[in-house]
């Protein structure tokens, strides 16, 4: 297998606004929904295809003739660093993220009960409680202040070691070493030094937790007598990690586009319920970090869009330019947190919809109107132009967010 140039499977070159996807999305979901792409690392044929158009996104995520098996997708999206081959293996056991039913299922739904809608209304005083005790530590260090570090991300690892019972020191070391693997920017030997890094804070918790079989989170999944140490293992960095990234960069991304956006903040502020209502899942939509898409593979030739899309091809779902299609959202271009965006995908849709939306809503929800609440005066401390944005990771956000207040 070689590293074939080629140009890349996702668009990267962003417009003059922060907010925006790549340009380049709007004139393929209109003249070529489902194009032709080249992927840079591929082990026989490069060829795949890009879906840009939101029916047709939610028309294969919703087809189980398209698998999400990690050894299917041999294709490499976007390479950390230069390489010569690449034969992905089977997801390892608990590692469901890349599976297809019914081995997904099956963990899916020892999970699930853990992140019903209910259990995280259960769970907003304490969650309401994190929040609260990080601003207040924010406002105790004083302005200006990194809005990533001393908030964003203090919430997300809190809230994951209070639902989930791991300790902060934990959860600390997990965070540094799962953040550096969604940078996209590490060599093999790094990558391979967060793996087993991981694997050796996580691995010594879940055995202590098998031994115990008490009645906290990895207690009870033990308890149910259905998994393996390796199994848990696997399942413990999907959940401890899964909200690691991508809560904080929504919460920073979020703040910063609101700042940007004084009417629609003005709104907010004016009519709180709107955050119920339907303006975090307009962030969600509009801003949708998930950059590098969703791959499938094709199990059999399918026609999507009048394109055969042949069996054993990779697709590309662009999650960022279904989200931005006028035919499914009144001008999607612009931030509107009075908007109820039903059908935006940037949880995505069908079996592998994020298991942990609710919690991200109730963190976005939470966290957002409590530190506008907190700091009226809230403002950028630095030009907009000179915010460093995460345009090379898996999710799209902001390195860092110095705000001021009076």
């Amino acid at each position: 297998m070689k590293t074939r140039p080629g140009p890349p499977v996702i668009p990267s070159e962003r417009g003059k606004c922060p907010f925006d996807p790549p340009t380049e999305y709007a004139r393929l979901r209109a003249e070529q929904p489902v194009s032709p792409v080249t992927f840079q690392v591929a082990p026989k044929d490069t060829s795949g295809w890009l879906v840009t158009r939101h029916d047709l996104v939610r028309q294969i995520l919703a087809d189980d003739r398209f698998s999400h098996r990690n050894e299917l997708l041999a294709h490499v999206v976007a390479p950390p660093f230069p390489m010569t081959e690449y034969a992905p293996q089977p997801s390892p056991p608990g590692s469901f993220a890349k599976m297809d039913a019914p081995e997904h299922t099956r963990y899916r739904r020892l999970l699930a009960g853990h992140f019903t809608l209910r259990r995280i209304q259960q769970y907003e005083p304490q969650l309401t409680r994190i929040v609260d005790g990080a601003l207040a530590e924010m406002a105790a260090k004083g302005s200006p202040a990194d809005l990533v570090t001393d908030f964003a991300e203090k919430v997300s690892l809190r809230s994951v070691c209070s639902l989930m019972d791991v300790s902060p020191e934990l959860m600390d070391g997990i965070q540094e070493h799962f953040s550096a693997l969604m940078t996209l920017t590490y060599t093999l030997e790094e990558f391979v030094h967060h793996v087993e890094s991981m694997d050796g804070l996580i691995r010594p918790m879940v055995r202590e937790r098998t031994a115990e079989q008490g009645e906290d989170f990895f207690g009870r999944l033990a308890a149910t007598g259905e998994l393996t140490e390796d199994e848990l293992v696997n399942l413990a960095v999907l959940t401890l990690g899964g909200s690691l990234d991508t809560t904080p960069n929504m919460l920073a991304l979020s703040t910063f586009a609101l700042l940007e956006h004084p009417d629609q903040l003005a709104l907010l502020r004016e009519r709180p319920e709107l955050y119920e209502a339907g303006a975090v899942d307009e962030l969600l939509r509009y801003l949708t970090i998930s950059q590098m898409g969703s791959s499938r593979c094709a199990l059999e030739d399918v026609e999507i869009g009048g394109t055969t899309i042949r069996a054993g091809q990779t697709v590309v779902l662009s999650l960022p330019a279904a989200n931005r299609d006028p035919e499914v959202f009144t001008d999607p271009d612009r931030l509107d947190v009075t908007r109820v965006p039903r059908k935006h995908l940037a949880l995505g849709f069908g079996a592998h919809q994020c298991l942990g939306q609710h919690l991200a809503r109730a963190s976005m929800r939470i966290g957002l109107r409590s530190l506008f609440d907190r700091f009226p005066s809230l403002r950028l401390a630095a030009a907009a132009g000179e915010v460093p944005l995460r345009d090379r990771a898996v999710h799209y956000g902001v390195d860092q967010l110095l705000v001021a207040w009076d």
